[in-house]
C-alpha cells in the first residue's frame, strides 16, 4: 500500500526536539554575528573620522555603503536560497561579509573602508532572508513566529557587544580591532554551519532528487521518520505555481507585500538613523563615549527584551502588538532628547526605544517568514528586506545631514519619531486587510489567488 507523507502536516504535528534546537542555536549564533557587524562600525566611527580628518557627513556615506550591500544581499542570495538550498546561502553570506570586515583592519582610506562595507553588507543582507525561511519552514506553524523572533534575538544581543569591546579593548588596541573580532567571527560561524545546520525539508521536498537528502533530515526528527521506496511525498499546500517574483504579488500579497515594504523601510529608517549616529548625538549633548556605548548596548538588550514580547504576542493577535509598538515608539525615541540630564534616565530610555523599535523589526522580520509559500519564501523576505534598507540607506543621511545643521538633539529626534508614525498607519491598513480578506488576524493564511 502506497504511503503518503504530506510535509506540511508533518512539520505542524511534529514535537520540538534536538533538531529544532540546533537549528535554533546555530541561526541564533548567525544572527549574533550579523548584528555584532552592522553595529561595530558605529562605535569606530568617531575615532576613525577623529585620525582621517573625515567630518561626519562624508562618513554618512560610509554607514550607506554597507545597508547598500544589504539591499542587494538580500534579494540576491535570497533568490539564490529558493533555487539551490537556505543552508548554502546563509553559510555563503556569512563567508563573505566575514571576509569584508576582516579586511577592515588593512583598510587606509575611506574608498576602501567603503567598498569593503558594501561587501560585508552584501553577506549580511544574504543570511537573513534564507535564516528566516530556513526557521518557517522547520516550525510548526503554533511556533513560528515565535521560533523566527527568538532566532532573531540574536541580531540584538550581538549589537549590544560592540559597546563593550568599544569601552574595554579601544583604548588597547585601536579601532581596528573591532573588525578583526567581526570578521574572525561569522568565518568561523560559517564553517560551522556547513557543518552542522540542516537544510529546508520542505525545499528538500519539492524536488524529487533531493529524496536523499531529506530522508536524512527526517531521520532527525522528534519522532524519527523513515522513508520508504513506496512513500510519496506531497510537497504542502504552501507551494505555488512557480518561484517567479511575480507571485509576490498574487491575489491578496497584492496589497500585502507593498505594505510589508512601507512596514520595513519606515521601521528600519528610525532603527539605523539611531543606530549609526547614536553615539555621535549622545557625544553632541554632553554624554560620555562610554555612557553612549552602554546606552547603545541597552538599546540592544531592549530589543531583545521586546522580541521575546512580540513572539509571545504575534501568532495570537497578530498585527495589534506591531501597531501598538509602531505608536509607542515615537514618543520612546523622543524621550531620549530628555534624558541626558541623568544616566539612569539615558539608560531607561534607550531601553524603551530599543523595546519598541527592535522588538517591532522582530515582529515584521517573523511576518515576513510567515505570509509567503515555500517556493518563494527566502525570495519574499528577501525583498522586504532589501526594500527595507532603502530605509535603512535614507536613516543615516539624514541623520549626518540633519547633523550639518547644529540641530539639537531633541529637534534631531523628530525625524525617526516622523517615520515611526507613518509605519502606524501602514500597520494599520494591514491590519483592515487581515480582517478584510480573513475575518481575523492571522498572518499565515493569506490567499494567493
Amino acid at each position: 500500500m502506497t504511503k503518503i507523507l504530506d510535509v506540511d502536516e508533518l512539520v505542524n504535528s511534529q514535537k520540538l526536539g534536538p533538531l529544532t534546537f540546533r537549528l535554533l542555536v546555530l541561526s541564533f549564533l548567525a544572527m549574533m554575528a550579523d548584528g555584532y557587524d552592522i553595529l561595530a562600525l558605529a562605535y569606530a566611527a568617531p575615532d576613525i573620522m577623529r585620525q582621517w580628518h573625515v567630518g561626519r557627513a562624508a562618513f554618512g556615506g560610509v554607514f550607506s555603503a554597507g545597508l547598500l550591500g544589504i539591499l542587494i544581499g538580500a534579494p540576491l542570495l535570497g533568490h539564490l536560497g529558493d533555487r539551490f538550498g537556505r543552508k548554502s546561502m546563509i553559510v555563503a553570506g556569512s563567508i563573505i561579509y566575514g571576509v569584508g570586515t576582516l579586511g577592515i583592519v588593512v583598510a587606509g582610506s575611506l574608498s576602501v573602508l567603503t567598498a569593503l562595507r558594501f561587501l560585508a553588507g552584501v553577506g549580511i543582507g544574504g543570511v537573513m532572508p534564507s535564516t528566516v525561511a530556513l526557521n518557517a519552514e522547520f516550525a510548526p506553524r503554533r511556533w513560528r513566529a515565535t521560533l523566527i523572533i527568538l532566532m532573531f534575538t540574536g541580531i540584538t544581543l550581538g549589537g549590544a557587544l560592540p559597546g563593550w569591546f568599544a569601552t574595554n579593548l579601544i583604548p588597547l588596541y585601536g579601532w581596528k580591532v573591532l573588525f578583526a573580532i567581526g570578521g574572525a567571527a561569522p568565518l568561523a560561524i560559517g564553517f560551522l554551519l556547513a557543518a552542522l545546520l540542516p537544510e529546508s525539508i520542505k525545499f528538500l521536498a519539492q524536488v524529487p532528487r533531493r529524496r536523499e537528502k531529506l530522508a536524512a533530515v527526517l531521520r532527525q526528527f522528534n519522532p524519527p521518520v523513515l522513508l520508504s521506496e513506496a512513500t510519496q511525498i506531497r510537497a504542502g499546500t504552501e507551494t505555488v505555481a512557480s518561484a517567479s517574483a511575480a507571485n509576490l504579488f498574487a491575489g491578496t500579497l497584492a496589497a500585502v507585500t507593498p505594505l510589508l515594504w512601507l512596514l520595513f523601510a519606515t521601521n528600519l529608517m528610525a532603527t539605523y538613523f539611531l543606530n549609526s549616529w547614536m553615539p555621535t548625538l549622545f557625544g553632541l549633548s554632553g554624554v560620555t563615549a562610554g555612557q553612549s556605548a552602554q546606552a547603545l548596548s541597552v538599546f540592544q538588550i531592549g530589543g531583545t527584551l521586546g522580541g521575546i514580547v512580540v513572539s509571545v504576542l504575534l501568532d495570537r493577535f497578530g498585527m495589534i502588538p506591531i501597531i501598538a509598538l509602531f505608536v509607542l515608539a515615537g514618543p520612546a525615541v523622543l524621550a531620549l532628547g530628555t534624558a541626558g540630564d541623568s544616566v539612569s534616565g539615558l539608560m531607561s530610555a534607550a531601553g524603551a526605544a530599543g523595546f519598541c523599535i527592535l522588538g517591532l523589526q522582530f515582529g515584521l522580520n517573523a511576518i515576513s517568514g510567515i505570509i509567503y509559500p515555500t517556493s518563494i519564501r527566502a525570495k519574499g523576505s528577501g525583498w522586504a528586506f532589501a526594500i527595507g534598507r532603502f530605509g535603512s540607506i535614507i536613516g543615516p543621511v539624514a541623520g549626518g545631514f540633519l547633523l550639518s545643521l547644529h540641530l539639537s538633539l531633541r529637534q534631531l529626534l523628530f525625524a525617526p519619531a516622523v517615520f515611526l508614525a507613518t509605519g502606524a498607519v501602514a500597520a494599520v491598513a494591514m491590519l483592515v486587510l487581515c480582517r478584510k480578506h480573513l475575518g481575523h488576524l492571522r498572518l499565515d493564511e493569506f490567499p494567493l489567488a
